[in-house]
Parts: C-alpha cells; structure tokens; sequence
C-alpha cells in the first residue's frame, strides 16, 4: 500500500464558487521526496491542507479521497508533521521552545526525552535564541524557523513543508534546507511546495506539476519534467531552474526626497537607522532575519511611534503636515500618502469580499463610486484577481493574498509605497507583472520601500540597498546604504 493515496481529489471552500483543486490522482511511496509545483492558485497548499487532515467536513466541499496508510488523515493526523506558510498559524505559546514542546507534550512523549528533544530541533534549524526567547519577539523568518522545528521535533513519517525558506534571509534559507536534508531518514516521506525550484531540488527526487485548471500536469524525475515541460511550465508561471528572469531595467534619475529618518530605531527590534526616500526611486531594504527589516517598514509607513530618533516627511509628500511625524497623521491623510504592504497579508483585511477590500481606501478618499469601481476593476485585472473579487480575502492561496495585499496599498494612489515581501508566494508570471507594476509607478514619481530576501527582485528594481545588521551585532548597528 503506498503511503499516500489520492484519488480524484477535489476541495471548494465554503461560500466559493471555484474550486481550489480538482481532479487530482496522487500516490507517494514511503520514502519518496516530492516536489510540488504549479502556479500560483493551482491548489498546492489545499492538497497539502488535505494531506495533513486539516480540512473539515464544515469548511468546504470535497471530492474525491485522501489517504494516508489507507486512513483519511482527519481521523489520525499522528503521523504527518506540517509547516505553513504563514508560521504565525502554528505559534501557540509564550516562549519558543515551549511552542516546540506543545506538540510532543499533546502526543505523550515521556518528558525526559522531551527538553533534549526540543533543544536538538532548535539546533537543527539555526534557531538563534534560547529556549525561553518570547515568540511575539521574533521575525517573520525566525518564526517560521520555529515552526520547523517543531515540525521535526515530532519525528512524523509525513513531513509536509509549504515555502518554509520562504521569509528567510539566505544563510538561514540554507540553514532550513540542511536542517530538512539531515532530519529525514529513509522511512520519511516529504513533499514540498517551493516557488524557486533551483535550491529545493537537492531535497526531491521526484516532481509533481498540479494544472492550474485541475488535475496533474506531469509527474516524474527533475530532469524528465523540465526536459519534457520546461519551457511551457515557465511560460505558465512556473519557477523553472535556468530560466532566468530579465535583467534590470533602464532607469531615470531619483526626484526629491520624500521621508527622512534620522537615528529612527525601536530597541532591541531595530537599531538606529538613517536612510532618505526619495520619489522615483526604488529602495531596497535587505538584512538577517531580526535585523528589524519589519520594523523599519511599519515606523517608515506611520504606523509605530519611533523609540529613537524620527522620521521626518517632506512638504512634497506630507503638504501642510510636513511638520507632523507621520504616526500622527490623521488615518485618511496617511492612507492617501503612503501605501503599506505588511509581511502577513491577513494583518490588513478588514472586509469580507475582495472587491470591498480594494474599495474600502478609494471610499475613504471621498472619490465617487464610478471613480472607486473603475479603479477597483483595473486593480483586479491587473493583478488577476478578476475571478477571485467576490471571495473572502481569508480564503486565498498565499500568493493570491500576497497581491491583494499589494493592491489594496496601491487602490488609493499614495505617493510613497512601503512593502514587507512582496514577492512572497508568487510564481513567475505574477512575480514579473509585480516587478513591472511597480517599476511603473517608480517611474511616474513615486517612491518605493521594499523589504526583501529575494535577490531577483532586488536586481530589477532597486535603485539603492540599504542592509541592517541585527541590534545585537557587536560589529555595529543601523543599516548601510549603498548603490542598487
């Protein structure tokens, strides 16, 4: 009996029309790495969803059946360990390796043996605090670390990982991938979702393609896959290793500065910083996990008051607040000048369908409804979400909610544009439409912030870096800024 099983497998959320997978047939030996690829929307974290048992008779209608050793997972869920996108869903306690342990204490393990294995699990993913480090403290990409760990500290014969590199900075990108490599013995079964093929495919030796439209595309070894179907995979958005994205575009020169910080800080989330942004311009903020790259995007955008330092806006983007900080501004006026992209796009969803979403900014801006509908269509055309404007912003694959995000930032037009991981989830297609997307409105005038691991974006679009190091660095603090 193979390990896993999957049989014309279907899955609709309740209240969607479209179903986020269909027709998917599926069996994985024990043992296998598998590799799971498709655009974005094509069903990749439902099917891993439905693997782990997580998708209950009352959420959705399904299709189909899954099996995991002949059981349907939901009825013994024992032996399958997953990590999520987003690791803020799986982060339950107070102090980290006490989210570690939760696991193994809910399934029994004597606790004599548990400390020691929380504690090698930690190791294993590079984690950099001790045990009793706060989770709240942590970044996007030491959270999800965290998750990792205590995936692995469970030791499940079906470990199933969705974009686990996917907030981290390179080196700990790395540290993740050997962590997996090594925790796996012949008896594991893994399968993975990864939008950079490249790096992953030291893990896998075996591909799947899902069809963004239902069913399986191809199935079988790396090299035979992208022989066969690499050329057509990458013109549908698929992350193709040697396929390279285009090289940086032509730029003009940098306008008037925006926003000023001057010794702009939050101890011990971010040290002192200085930076300007200027209009036309694109700037690229890049760093180690906990550097505070996060933190400098949410005190740029108005939305934390400084610890240290301030942050000063200039008469061209602020009018006749320039001598207000912008975290004083009044809602509707920071809204209408700059524009944030969090890290976890469900931190900005406010409505219960996406057209609403994208209206709630222009409608604040007194525009009239005709202006607000044919804004709101272009949006969704632009960032094909157009089939998706009547669904519950909650119910999107991460890089659907990724966009989202994004357009929500740009429906009220701001003059500036912060961005926490805007290329976060996206395959090919919606990554390259993202980076033209914004080049334009860097070329119109306004001015870019982008928080990034991603080194493709970074060369083409930024005009400028500016890189932090971590508060507790003992070789400095505060961010560098050099040339794009």
């Amino acid at each position: 009996m193979s390990m896993v099983q999957v049989r014309g497998f279907g899955w609709r959320h309740a209240g969607r029309r479209r179903w986020a997978v269909r027709g998917v047939d599926l069996r994985v030996e024990r043992g296998e790495r598998v590799l799971l690829l498709g655009p974005s929307g094509a069903g990749k974290s439902t099917l891993l969803a439905a693997l782990a048992g997580l998708l209950p008779d009352d959420s959705g209608e399904q299709e189909g059946t899954v099996e995991i050793d002949g059981i349907d997972p939901r009825k013994d869920r024992e032996r399958v360990g997953i990590v999520f996108q987003d690791p803020q869903t799986q982060l339950v306690m107070a102090r980290s390796g006490d989210d570690v342990a939760f696991g193994l204490e809910n399934r029994g393990v004597p606790a004599d043996q548990i400390w020691p294995r929380v504690d090698a699990a930690l190791r294993r993913v590079g984690f950099p605090y001790h045990r009793d480090r706060p989770t709240a403290a942590l970044s996007g990409g030491e959270q999800q670390r965290l998750a990792l760990a205590g995936a692995l500290a469970l030791r499940p014969e079906l470990l199933l990982l969705d974009e686990p590199t996917a907030n981290l900075d390179p080196d700990g990108a790395e540290l993740v991938r050997d962590a997996v490599h090594t925790a796996l013995d012949e008896e594991t079964t893994l399968v993975l979702v990864e939008h950079r093929v490249a790096e992953a495919l030291r893990l896998v030796d075996r591909v799947v393609v899902l069809e963004a439209g239902g069913g399986v595309r191809a199935d079988g070894t790396p090299e035979a896959v992208f022989a066969a179907h690499g050329d057509a995979l990458a013109a549908e958005g698929v992350w193709v290793p040697g396929r390279p994205v285009p090289p940086r575009r032509a730029r003009t020169p940098a306008g008037a500065a925006l926003l000023t910080a001057d010794g702009l800080g939050l101890p011990p989330r971010l040290a002192a910083t200085d930076l300007t942004v200027r209009a036309g311009e694109a700037l690229a903020v890049r760093g180690p996990n906990g550097a505070g790259k996060s933190t400098l995007a949410l005190l740029l955008g108005g939305l934390l008051r400084p610890g240290t330092g301030r942050v000063t806006a200039t008469v061209d983007l602020a009018g006749r607040d320039a001598r207000t900080p912008p975290h004083r501004w009044r809602a509707p006026a920071l809204a209408g000048r700059i524009g944030s992209v969090f890290q976890d796009p469900e931190h900005q969803f406010v409505t219960s369908t996406v057209r609403d979403e994208l209206a709630l900014g222009p409608r604040r801006t007194g525009r009239t409804p005709e202006q607000v509908r044919v804004q709101v269509d272009a949006l969704l055309d632009r960032l094909r979400l157009t089939r998706l404007a009547d669904a519950n912003p909650y119910t999107l694959s991460g890089g659907e909610a990724r966009r989202l995000s994004v357009a929500t930032a740009l429906a009220t037009a701001p003059r500036l544009l912060i961005c926490d991981e805007p290329t976060f989830g996206q395959d090919r297609r919606t990554w390259l439409e993202l980076v033209d997307l914004l080049a334009e409105l860097r070329d119109a005038g306004h001015g870019i912030v982008t928080v990034t691991h991603d080194p493709d974006f970074v060369a083409a679009l930024a005009d400028r870096t500016v890189t932090l190091r971590r508060a507790d660095d003992v070789a400095g603090t505060g961010g560098v800024d050099a040339p794009g």
